[in-house]
């Protein structure tokens, strides 16, 4: 047998080496000869072709039985000539698996520098905390507690980024970042359009035929709102700036007020008074007909 570029020797495996050891010999090898991670380094490149070459005869099941038996020599070349002549099947640059191993390599030389991919979360907060804005504490993956700012206006399905909270760049490029998506959890009483707010407020009946100031929640605090005389269920009220808050060049929402009239408990007085009460002319269902 041949022993000049012993394949065997070049990938410093055993000859009983298993196809697994073969390949792992031969990838590290070959990343660290690579001539795209040395250029200009001839012998670099030589090793290379080397070890490509001694692959490409251990990694074929049946090449590496007739170098084993003598057949052919380290390079593929018949041991003496046959017929036409030997195969002469000298390897080049490749060898088995040779996109597969530096598929990423080229990839990170072709590119270069890159940003890292960006992390995603997921963040349910309460709906005055959406309106009004405020911060969260929040842990990350890492164990790593973290403050976040929660701008007023924030909206079902809005994303807040991080900065620089996602997955390590490439090649000495930037992280990613921390993208943040929100879930706002509904309110019981008030309901949301864009920057507005909407309510519905009960009143009493004598507050709607006498008129009342009353009191009307609000994102920031309670107001004092007149309804007046002879007010009918369903009108609604508007208190304006009172809706999403103002929040650098966005103007703040109203705050939209429907009535709703409630006869509540019903004492004997109410009923008498009701029974001897006769609104001449009035139908309240008279456009229905």
């Amino acid at each position: 047998m041949n022993m000049v570029n012993d394949p065997y020797k070049t990938l410093g495996v055993a000859k009983d080496a298993t196809a697994t050891q073969i390949r792992a010999a031969y990838r590290k090898l070959a990343k660290q000869h690579h001539p795209d991670l040395n250029p200009g380094d001839k012998k670099a490149e030589e090793a290379f072709k080397t070890a490509s070459s001694a692959n490409d005869i251990l990694s074929d099941p049946e090449k590496r039985a007739r170098y084993d038996r003598g057949e052919i020599d380290g390079a593929g070349n018949e041991q003496a000539p046959r017929g036409g002549g030997g195969r002469g099947a000298a390897a080049g640059f490749g060898g088995a698996g040779f996109e597969d191993i530096f598929s990423n390599i080229f990839e990170q030389r072709t590119r270069g520098p890159a940003r890292g991919p960006d992390d995603r979360y997921t963040l349910k907060v309460d709906f005055l905390e959406a309106v009004n804005g405020g911060t969260k504490r929040i842990t990350l993956p890492d164990g790593q507690g973290m403050d976040v700012k929660i701008p007023p206006g924030t909206k079902e399905g809005d994303v807040l980024r991080l900065r620089g909270r996602g997955q390590p760049g490439r090649n000495g490029g930037p992280q990613g970042d921390g993208l943040i998506e929100v879930q706002v959890a509904p309110h019981r009483f008030f309901r949301r359009e864009d920057r507005n707010l909407f309510l519905d407020l009960p009143i009493s009946l004598k507050e709607a035929v006498l008129g009342a100031k009353v009191t009307v929640p609000t994102p920031n605090g309670d107001v004092v709102m007149t309804v007046k005389p002879h007010t009918e269920s369903g009108v609604e009220m508007r208190l304006r700036g009172r809706g999403v808050p103002a929040h650098g060049n966005t103007h703040a929402g109203d705050l939209h007020v429907k009535l709703n009239m409630v006869v509540g408990p019903v004492d004997a007085g109410l009923e008498d008074f009701l029974r001897g009460w006769e609104q001449v002319g009035f139908n309240p269902r008279g456009g229905l007909g």
